[in-house]
């Protein structure tokens, strides 16, 4: 159920993330920016090296 009395948002008059201020959601969105990054490069050697055996 709902954590308040009534259910509706209307009670709600702040934020609900735990970690609203810290440095866990920046933390967390540079190791997936970096993941990113790292999948794409990763992806585009593997595609380069392919490509390479068909423009012999």
């Amino acid at each position: 159920m709902f954590p308040y009395d009534e259910a509706s948002w209307s009670v709600v008059d702040g934020a609900m993330f735990m970690g609203w201020g810290g440095a866990l959601p920046g933390l967390t969105t540079f190791i997936a920016a970096v993941i990113c990054v790292a999948v794409l490069v990763i992806g585009q050697r593997s595609e380069t090296e392919k490509a390479k055996a068909f423009d012999k």
